[in-house]
């Protein structure tokens, strides 16, 4: 990915029009995502299940569906759907990764776009040993790349595919490939071409019979009346994993148990009609686990479950001071309402409810969406809002402060976009909801500038609608989908959001308002990135001028904007105007702050590189020199913001080709480095690649070659693998090797 500088401090990322090459260094086989695990007891559907090797065989693409049935009304008619899909798929799965059928499996969760890329991006990461730099469409376009032309075998499963328009330029194609897509629907795979929809329904009765069996083995005695139950069952897979866990979990027999069905679902029938077997044997399972925990407890740990996401809730959610309290009540002790937590996940587990899957790292809480559904329809408005809330300040609470490329911050993420729809308007009744922000931003640190713009967008027209336009949480969400536009290259998006934002809040609050004038400022650096270099210009100018005359022309906001019409005349080429600002503001600064103060050498050194940018080498030298200087008045010579400014002069000697000076002053300066920072410090090891690249331009390839190894050596060990410095010690080896 390209980045092109904007202003002081500001990056603006432009994604690549190709995907870059994905260099695989991985060991085969490679595995990636996490994969449900298969259910207790599982048994093979040797007469309603598809044999997907056979499908497979017939063509690269198979989708599995729910078999088609009437279009019920009745209660529950979800539950009709979930049919064992997603467990076929694993098993499968699981076949071919211990055969060794495949060289690499990938197992996605495919009910969103951001999951998906996010899904492409791990595997990318995965393969080649280091997570790249850039957003994750770009890794993703990287991984799909390479599926088209690797003779590696690879099987792809997308798990519950809700939207095709979520895998619109996606799509996983390659002659060495199969893929998988569970959905509840067949028209989501109309998109695709090649593809075998296979239907999958109830069990047969002999499956049905095989699975309660295997499930109840433990005491023979509990499978009397058994196919009364799997008759009433409907020999629906939900449910009969429901009634069995329940049963297994108590003295009940089965007969026992359909008399309880039966009571249930006479009482839950209505006008209209009897509910599916599942829509009944769900409210039993909740019976079961009040009986084996308090009520309460049960109650509101599977309501919050209900309103997150079903596909892997981070169990550290449940850990955190917002759920004990709610779940165990704010008058029990912490240490007592930890313990009444983990009994009530127990329990629910235990009743066939949910699924606490700790082969996931971290841990991670599963449940059936639909019987998610279910459930929430189930609340009372109480209910709902109180979890609803309790759920929110938990996520807030195990969110981490670091969070890119985080398996269990996507899950935190995740459980907030499905707190967000299923909990309508109890997120703002006292605003924006704190979690709906960090949400968004945490879309932003993960690099998913797609997702991120859909998601500022729909959140800017809520909070239009929920707060009106003026309320300050509508505005700092606005400006956070204007700054969304820029991260996804989407520029002209982008100066068309700050020139409306700017318009109606100058006629809202004034255009010297901060507000207006940060929005102000940031059209100007949009604008220079669309190459408007005289509109930027213009707009900044008369921005400062509003500022001086609202915050007096000495102030930092002030220095600010003078700062970015100085790189808006840099990035214009007008080197000369850009020279003259730096000029005025540093006598400006001298003469105010004095010559040692932190605004003063900065703008010292802003100077010294426009100079050389202009080619104004003697002038460039002096004033880097002078910055040492003066920092060495200031903090002693081994003091590291000397070094920094050292290295800074060794750079600039580099950039004029005075190969011998920059060469004898880096390595003074890697000297003290290491010896003040330590050899693993970011600013020591950044200084060894440009002193291995001046090494090599002056033709000492074996110590550039000798130096940078140890660099790379060091990087990989104390850096994030995708940090651009890591990136860059790489490249440098390598282009000594190849020279």
């Amino acid at each position: 990915m390209a980045h092109e500088r904007a202003g002081p401090g500001i990056d603006i990322a432009r994604p690549s029009s190709a995907p870059a090459t994905l260099r695989v260094t991985a060991e085969w086989p490679v595995r990636s995502g996490f994969m449900p695990p298969l259910a207790a007891k599982y048994t093979v559907r040797p007469e309603t299940g598809p044999d997907l090797a056979l499908a497979l065989a017939r063509s690269p693409v198979v989708a599995l569906t729910p078999r088609a049935r009437r279009a019920d009304t009745v209660p529950g008619n979800d539950l009709l759907r979930c049919t064992g899909k997603t467990q076929v798929a694993v098993q499968y799965a699981e076949s071919q990764w211990q055969a060794r059928a495949v060289d690499l499996l990938v197992w996605i969760d495919a009910s969103t776009r951001e999951s998906i890329l996010s899904g492409y991006a791990d595997v990318a990461a995965e393969l080649a040993g280091v997570r790249a730099a850039g957003i994750a469409e770009s890794a993703a376009a990287s991984f799909l790349q390479w599926l088209s032309q690797t003779d590696r075998r690879w099987l792809i499963v997308l798990d519950d595919l809700q939207d095709a328009l979520a895998m619109e330029g996606l799509w996983p194609r390659g002659a060495t490939g199969r893929l998988v897509v569970t959905t509840t629907s067949s028209q989501a795979m109309t998109s695709l071409p090649d593809v075998l929809v296979l239907e999958i329904g109830a069990f047969s009765l002999r499956e049905a019979m095989s699975y309660l069996v295997s499930r109840l083995s433990a005491d023979p005695d509990q499978r009397r009346g058994a196919l009364a139950l799997i008759e009433d069952l409907g020999c629906q897979p939900l449910a009969l994993a429901q009634a069995t866990a329940a049963i297994s979990s108590s003295w009940l027999t089965s007969a026992e148990y359909r008399e309880h069905f039966y009571r249930r679902r006479t009482a839950l029938a209505g006008q209209t009609g009897t509910p599916a077997a599942a829509g009944v044997t769900w409210t039993l399972s909740v019976d079961l686990a009040s009986e084996l925990v308090a009520a309460d407890a049960v109650e509101s740990c599977l309501a919050v479950a209900a309103l997150l996401d079903g596909h892997g809730i981070p169990a550290a959610v449940f850990e955190t001071a917002a759920a004990r309290s709610y779940i165990a009540g704010s008058s029990v002790a912490s240490p007592q309402a930890g313990e009444l937590v983990r009994a009530a996940l127990i329990a629910l587990e235990q009743s066939g409810l949910l699924l606490t899957d700790r082969q996931a790292d971290p841990p991670i809480i599963r449940m059936n969406t639909a019987l998610q559904r279910a459930v929430r329809q189930a609340m009372t408005p109480d209910l709902a809002e109180q979890a609803g809330l309790a759920a929110a300040a938990a996520l807030l609470e195990a969110w981490p402060p670091q969070d890119r490329g985080s398996p269990g911050v996507r899950g935190i993420r995740a459980s907030a976009a499905c707190l967000r729809q299923r909990s309508g308007p109890l997120l703002w009744t006292s605003g924006c909801h704190p979690v709906l922000m960090r949400a968004g931003r945490s879309l932003d640190d993960a690099q998913l500038p797609g997702p991120a713009v859909d998601y500022w967008a729909e959140l800017a027209v809520v909070a239009d609608e929920m707060l009106g336009p003026e309320h300050p949480d509508s505005m700092a969400i606005v400006e956070l989908l204007a700054s969304a536009y820029v991260a996804a290259g989407r520029v002209p998006d982008a100066v068309a959001r700050y020139e409306q934002i700017t318009a109606d809040w100058s006629r809202a609050i004034g255009p010297e308002h901060p507000r207006t004038l940060t929005a102000r400022v940031m059209l100007g650096r949009v604008l220079v990135h669309a190459a408007r270099y005289e509109e930027a210009i213009r707009l900044l100018t008369a921005a400062l001028a509003d500022a001086e005359r609202g915050y007096g022309a000495g102030h930092p906001e002030c220095s600010a904007i003078r700062a970015e019409i100085v790189a808006a005349h840099r990035a214009a080429g007008e080197l000369s105007d850009a020279i003259r600002l730096y000029q005025d503001a540093l006598e400006e600064r001298e003469h105010s702050l004095g010559t040692a103060h932190s605004d003063t050498i900065s703008t010292r050194r802003l100077l010294a590189e426009t100079y050389l940018a202009a080619g104004r080498t003697r002038e460039s030298f002096s004033h880097y020199k002078t910055v040492v200087a003066d920092l060495q008045d200031t903090h002693g010579r081994d003091h590291p913001d000397v070094l920094r400014a050292e290295a800074a002069l060794a750079g600039a000697y580099y950039q004029a080709e005075r190969m011998a000076l920059a060469a004898e002053l880096y390595e003074q300066v890697y000297q003290a480095m290491g010896r003040v920072l330590g050899a693993d410090e970011p600013d020591t090891l950044a200084v060894a690649v440009s002193l291995g690249q001046v090494y090599y331009a002056v033709g000492r390839p074996a110590d550039a070659s000798e130096l940078l190894r140890d660099a790379v050596m060091r990087a990989e060990r104390v850096l994030d693998p995708g940090s651009p410095l890591t990136r860059q010690a790489r490249e440098s080896l390598a282009v000594v090797v190849a020279g």
